[in-house]
């Protein structure tokens, strides 16, 4: 009785496996394990690391982990986006309701490429990386910035703040959004021997 149910068995995996083959479908896998395994994150980016920004090979390098645009985002609440220190680095502050809703990049990026932008922020020593609300948006839906609430999302995203900070910096011009090709004039220099310290800003 055995032999026919393992060989009707053994006949129906061979026939779902020629069909897969004849479709070309994507074989079958195990969803649970690989998010698991390495799930994503989704990642608000301000500053250097967005797209025609100085930073932004970091993440679209593969080589890094795996990233993916999804839209344009801005935060719900107001929030102070400076530029200081000597290399012209830009922060956002952990002072909400101080500034303007900030626009940025929304990615989806998996574990290793969360190491290296900790890596790059230096998380969790200089800036600190926690949860905000965002409004993610479809880049082609957009009619400038105008219309997020009509065409966006709320939800939640990781996003790198400045959490301690010297007062005097919220005297300091605050922006919407950030280009180092911007009419501030203000050129990102910073470089791999540069050395920011926490006090600088404090």
């Amino acid at each position: 009785m055995l032999f026919p149910i393992a060989a009707a068995v053994m006949l129906t995996n061979i026939a779902l496996l020629e069909l897969y083959l004849l479709h070309d479908l994507p074989e079958p896998m195990n969803i649970h394990y690989l998010a698991d395994e390495n799930p994503l994150y989704r990642v608000f980016v301000y500053g250097t690391l967005k797209r025609g920004e100085p930073n932004h090979s970091l993440i679209s390098d593969v080589t890094c982990g795996y990233s993916k645009f999804l839209g344009l985002g801005r935060t719900a609440v107001p929030y102070p986006l400076i530029i200081a220190t000597r290399y012209n680095i830009p922060f956002l502050l952990k002072k909400p309701g101080v500034g303007h809703h900030v626009i940025g990049e929304v990615y989806d990026v998996d574990t290793k490429m969360l190491s290296k932008l900790d890596e790059l922020e230096e998380h969790p020593g200089f800036y600190e990386r926690s949860m905000t609300d965002v409004i993610l948006a479809p880049e082609s839906k957009l009619k400038g910035t105008d219309n997020f609430e009509e065409v966006g999302s709320l939800m939640k995203v990781w996003v790198y703040f400045l959490p301690k900070f010297r007062e005097s910096l919220l005297e300091s011009p605050m922006y919407s959004s950030y280009s180092n090709e911007g009419s501030h004039g203000l050129k990102y220099c910073e470089t791999e021997e540069s050395t920011i310290r926490p006090e600088d800003l404090h």
